[in-house]
């Protein structure tokens, strides 16, 4: 643990680096307020914290500057204790009694990417973890047609398909209302069992064209599901002046386009807080970056996943108690959409 003093310094360091992101000199922190130690003094206490390894020393000035390790124990030691406090994100995006799943999440992530100036990425819940709660056909062309799927999250999915040789219009009325008698509130993992069993013996006992129905279906509903992210503030790492290299801006761009490597990165999400620190991260494409994770709830069994990719030189307490909020806020949103 740091001493008063030590915790005094390395804390004052910390926020003028994250503020200018320029080394910190001795001299600088001695004309502080609040700083009453000499600037002689405060470079023996600037040694110290080098010892511990907490600042390193930049090889283009005298400053010092906070190390990942040091950052670690700031986000261990200063961040994650304290009390949060609560921040109304979404309360205006909500109006009157709708409830837009996807409105909600995108206009969420943009509003903590303008807050913390980095960039928020939101995972919705799988499309199989969730119950579909209506299905629309819609007629495009003669030829084709677009599935519209709501699930029971508010989350509408659009899958368009080609209408095959012999299926009639009369056709898809009737299958649309077979299906949404029998497959409302049928998580979609159970779809295919009900289709292969209780819903096809239907769909051939009213429908004339049944080998080209079933194949309408499979086109509909074993599309590979979606994963729901949404991104937004890629342009923010622009601004930070770790990456004025052309090729870090370029490794960052190709892991946010990077779908898998994403999921990989944020799928298993633990509950609460997860702060992960440069060389922490397991990816290489996120070694120069700090991660910032926590979950949401969507009901009783479904959660998705809130993140913030930023420089390390991050501002942590505020990224975190924002972070909590938005997770507190989405999950008592949508429970108050499954009480109603």
């Amino acid at each position: 643990m740091l001493t008063d003093r030590e915790l005094l310094i390395f804390q004052a360091i910390l926020e003028d680096f994250t503020r200018t992101a320029e080394p910190v000199a001795s001299q600088a922190i001695s004309e502080k307020e609040n700083i009453n130690y000499s600037a002689a003094t405060i470079r023996n206490i600037m040694a110290e914290l080098e010892k511990f390894g907490f600042l390193e020393k930049t090889h283009t000035s005298s400053g010092r500057i906070p190390s990942e390790r040091g950052y670690r124990y700031y986000v261990d030691h200063l961040v994650m204790p304290a009390q949060f406090r609560h921040v109304n994100i979404i309360k205006d995006i909500v109006k009157e009694d709708i409830i837009e799943f996807e409105k909600i999440i995108q206009l969420s992530a943009k509003v903590l990417s303008d807050l913390t100036n980095c960039t928020t990425i939101i995972l919705g819940p799988e499309i199989f973890d969730t119950k579909l709660k209506q299905i629309q056909i819609v007629k495009l062309t003669h030829k084709t047609a677009i599935a519209i799927l709501i699930t029971d999250t508010g989350h509408v999915e659009h899958r368009s398909f080609t209408i095959p040789n012999g299926v009639k219009i009369s056709d898809l009325e009737k299958l649309v209302n077979i299906l949404n008698e029998k497959l409302t509130d049928v998580p979609f993992h159970k779809i295919q069992a009900k289709l292969s069993e209780e819903i096809s013996t239907i769909i051939k006992k009213y429908i004339k064209s049944f080998d080209e129905t079933i194949v309408l279906l499979q086109s509909i509903f074993f599309q590979e599901p979606p994963t729901n992210m949404y991104v937004d503030g890629m342009t923010n790492i622009l601004t930070q002046p770790e990456f004025n290299d052309v090729n870090k801006i370029q490794s960052f761009y190709s892991l946010i386009e990077n779908q898998e490597v994403i999921l990989k990165l944020l799928q298993n999400t633990n509950k609460g807080i997860n702060v992960s620190i440069g060389e922490e991260n397991e990816h290489d494409m996120v070694k120069d970056l700090s991660l910032v994770t926590t979950s949401y709830e969507l009901g009783e069994e479904q959660h998705g996943t809130i993140a913030l990719i930023g420089p390390t030189r991050m501002e942590y307490k505020r990224v975190v108690n924002l972070l909590h909020s938005l997770s507190k806020e989405i999950t008592y949103t949508f429970d108050e959409f499954y009480k109603e």
